[in-house]
């Protein structure tokens, strides 16, 4: 108990550390992992993550329906009110979550790159996703700098069982020693015992597509619930229906947070387990998702820690999901790498932002190059190609009925003025919104003279962060691709070594900063996972031993040795 107090005092201390400094890039460089104390407390961690979610919950204003287990996770933790996606949409968002590094700075931006089941696919079952990417673009995989990883080998490396259930949507292939268990079965009750965990739990119910897959379902609520339709959508009999599902949607995904609940209570895990609850990008119905407004970038946030510190609270820090790795190795002990984001909590915590950055670029065949910034009050947004409409097609998002019918309406001429800005046929060059007298961001004030000062102050911001490393929206997509695969030539990890060292095995790559991971097979156990290589290890007579280089945005490297 003594531990468990220390590490939240540090964690107490972290938060109440403020500072007028402006975010700063860094190179990314190796992880620092602290020696291991004795008796250390290390908190298991959990994230349960909604997906396709705007703040539209009880514990963050809106009392349309109830969400007792989320209520529940309010009361006893921290609810966090300015938290951002860098990415209106989930591909992008997971690339910055996992790599902890802005999707413009590894070429993760687009939406999508390829998808990452597409590896070792063959051609013709390739040509089933060629809706997902535009003539003359191959597939291809973000590239970040030598030194970024996926945060989740630094928790590997330092003793945590790592799973993820099952998500893998990072615009790369997921690294092999990434996780202890990726799958829709992966779960920390698979660790040994005592182990710290780290796992995620990623809830589909609230995405986009279940507004149509659901649409013929039995709702959680009231089917004549009445509900409150954003202006810049029809609320018409068939607006409501969707707006209806998705807050029937919402029901479910908490009914299934209270199970996660239920299961760790008991396995008397509550005492022992930070619990991290928010979603993957703004919310599911049109002009949310995939837009640069809050309704797309905007999402809720609730941390839970094992003493229930802080319980009931709200914490107004500027928050980037770039931020979150970072932050979940500094609350277990661990020294965060220097990438884009910082922790916001634990020893590690660093100055609060004062802003959040974000942009919005192709989808899927249709292209589009926007930047935003945001403080707590103001939103400037830049569109580097004014001479598009504001609307573009998505096939997928037009299975929705609220979709077809803005649609209809549009062809009609029957648009209230707050819908039909989102199908103007131009766009301005600039936008500035007051959030707090315009939450829907219906009223640009770039043109107002009053707001001349904010609007310099926020375009300075916004142009230092575009000009800050090579943004990968700014340039064609064809040059970005020859420029990340010259010729069309896939990077590949190097072949590793094997050596032996007084009697060990000692493994290395020639592969600047890529990973080293292994399995050793006896004729009676076949592991599963990899083991990230630290140090030299023995083999015993009839092993046989595979290892495996990989780093991201590369083809993995694999040898096999067999002891005599």
């Amino acid at each position: 108990m003594k531990n468990l107090l220390l590490l939240l005092l540090l964690c107490s201390i972290g938060m109440q550390c403020t500072s007028s400094q402006e975010d700063t890039l860094a190179k990314p460089t190796a992880q620092k992992i602290l020696p291991k104390q004795k008796n250390e407390f290390r908190p298991n961690i959990i994230w349960l993550v909604a997906e396709d979610l705007s703040p539209v919950i009880p514990s963050f204003g809106d009392s349309t329906i109830q969400t007792p287990n989320l209520s529940r996770l309010a009361a006893e933790g921290i609810c966090y009110d300015n938290f951002y996606s860098p990415s209106p949409v989930c591909a992008p968002s997971r690339a910055a979550i996992s790599t902890s590094m802005y999707p413009t700075h590894i070429a993760a931006n687009h939406m999508r790159t390829g998808p990452w089941f597409a590896t070792d696919m063959p051609e013709d079952m390739l040509r089933r996703f060629d809706h997902l990417m535009p003539k003359g673009v191959n597939l291809y995989e973000a590239l970040p700098a030598a030194g970024v990883r996926m945060f989740s080998e630094y928790l590997r490396e330092a003793g945590y069982y790592c799973t993820n259930n099952s998500k893998q949507d990072y615009q790369f292939r997921c690294s092999l020693t990434a996780w202890d268990e990726t799958s829709n079965d992966a779960h920390w009750k698979n660790r040994q015992a005592g182990q710290p965990f780290f796992s995620i739990f990623n809830f589909n119910v609230t995405h986009e597509s279940q507004i149509w897959r659901r649409a013929k379902d039995s709702l959680w609520v009231d089917e004549n619930l009445e509900v409150p339709v954003p202006p810049y959508l029809p609320d018409t009999e068939v607006g409501q229906q969707d707006v209806r599902r998705m807050y029937s949607n919402i029901k479910m995904m908490d009914h299934q947070v209270g199970e996660m609940l239920k299961e760790l209570e008991a396995q008397n895990l509550l005492d022992s387990t930070i619990i991290f609850w928010y979603t993957d990008h703004g919310g599911p119905l049109p002009r949310q998702k995939r837009l640069l407004y809050d309704s797309g970038l905007k999402v809720p946030m609730i941390i839970r820690f094992p003493d229930k510190r802080a319980a009931g609270t709200r914490d107004d820090q500027m928050i980037s999901f770039i931020d979150l790795g970072p932050t979940v190795l500094s609350l277990t002990g661990l020294t965060p790498a220097q990438v884009d984001g910082k922790a916001f909590l634990g020893p590690h915590k660093v100055p609060d932002r004062k802003v959040i950055y974000a942009a919005a670029d192709r989808f899927d065949a249709q292209y589009d190059c926007n930047r935003a910034v945001r403080d707590k009050r103001y939103k400037y947004i830049k569109y580097y190609q004014p001479e598009k409409s504001m609307y573009l097609p998505v096939k997928y998002r037009e299975q929705m009925a609220i979709m077809q019918e803005l649609l209809r309406l549009e062809k009609a001429g029957k648009l209230t003025p707050e819908q039909a800005l989102w199908f103007r046929t131009s766009k301005p060059q600039e936008e500035l919104f007051d959030t707090q007298t315009d939450p829907h961001e219906l009223n640009n004030l770039a043109e107002d003279p009053k707001y001349a000062n904010k609007l310099k102050e926020l375009r300075a911001k916004c142009e230092a962060w575009v000009n800050s490393f090579d943004d990968t929206g700014i340039i064609p997509e064809t040059e970005l691709v020859e420029k990340l695969r010259p010729n069309g030539e896939e990077l590949k990890v190097a072949a590793p070594t094997i050596r032996m060292d007084k009697g060990k095995v000692a493994l290395s790559c020639p592969t600047e900063a890529a990973t080293i991971g292994y399995q050793v097979a006896s004729p009676k156990h076949t592991p599963t996972n990899w083991t990230i290589y630290t140090k030299p290890f023995e083999l015993k007579k009839g092993d046989t031993l595979k290892v495996v280089g990989d780093r991201i945005g590369y083809r993995y490297s694999e040898i096999v040795m067999k002891t005599p």
